[in-house]
């Protein structure tokens, strides 16, 4: 009489449910992710492919051959280099102005008490739902009456506060216990020195974030900056690529290659300041 095999224990099926289910998240993920980051690698091919290849059938999807001056040739063409000063000059600007902004309009959200509080915020909370083409008439007679059309304040003013940083930092604010308040103020802290010294550490990680989609946003501009500039000094990135595609429009691998240079710093934003960005979105995700 044959032996009866065991029967495989309740604890080695549920490991071998979770290994099975892992196994698929992964998958999954790893699928996303391929989706998600195979057009950066089709600019990259096509910035080192010859324009005869990038018109080729079948596509090629891996450069035998890279024509590493297209870089050299975007960069001099182009005159990449001006354009990406005015982007990191106008960027910063406008991150640090929204950071500053936020904080201040959040902290006032959260901690103090005034006349039309909620009313105001609801105010806040309304300004995302207006499309940024509904006030570029508004915006741009004010620059212009301003005097500032081809400057770098006409660039950066029009978006030094947004609603949505303010929402952002207040509900980082709200996870602040009220206990630490109360000995700040047993302490003699004022507002500004417990926004300062107590609130903003703590809520470093929300503004990690906003610092990401401000930096992201502006460096991103395209329209804004080509209606209040016409002077090439004070064009950004995104202003010189289309012209670097005017120029080339027989070297198409030179545009790929422009494109890649000023995707780069945001590349570089990304890969360093992921995990903040993380943990700046999830903050008030989870109280207690």
């Amino acid at each position: 009489m044959a032996a009866e095999l065991p029967r495989p224990s309740s604890a080695g099926r549920t490991r071998a449910r979770h290994l099975t289910g892992l196994a698929a998240r992964y998958l999954l993920l790893t699928v996303l992710a391929i989706i998600v980051i195979f057009p950066l690698y089709i600019t990259i091919v096509n910035s080192l492919l010859t324009p005869g290849q990038i018109a080729a059938r079948p596509p090629k999807f891996f450069p035998l051959h890279p024509q590493w001056d297209t870089y050299s040739r975007a960069w001099d063409v182009g005159h990449m280099s001006r354009y990406l000063v005015n982007s990191a000059i106008v960027t910063a600007f406008i991150t640090v102005g929204q950071v500053v902004t936020a904080t201040l309009a959040a902290y006032a959200f959260a901690f103090l008490e005034f006349p039309f509080k909620r009313t105001l915020f609801v105010v806040f909370l309304a300004t995302l739902m207006v499309p940024f083409e509904v006030t570029i008439i508004t915006n741009l007679t004010t620059v212009t009456s301003l005097g500032w059309y081809d400057s770098y304040q006409g660039l950066a003013v029009p978006f030094l506060a947004t609603g949505f940083g303010a929402f952002l930092l207040r509900q980082a604010f709200l996870q602040v216990p009220r206990d630490l308040q109360d000995a700040a103020e047993l302490d003699g802290y004022g507002h500004w020195r417990f926004m300062l010294r107590v609130a903003v550490p703590l809520a470093r990680p929300a503004m990690a974030a906003l610092s990401v989609f401000a930096f992201l946003g502006a460096w991103n501009q395209y329209l804004w900056p080509l209606l209040v500039t016409k002077d090439d000094r004070y064009r950004t990135v995104q202003i010189g690529l289309k012209q670097l595609r005017a120029t080339s429009i027989d070297q198409v691998n030179v545009t790929f290659a422009g494109v890649m240079i000023a995707a780069l710093p945001l590349v570089i934003l990304l890969l360093f300041f992921q995990k903040q960005l993380v943990r700046g979105l999830t903050a008030g995700a989870v109280k207690g």
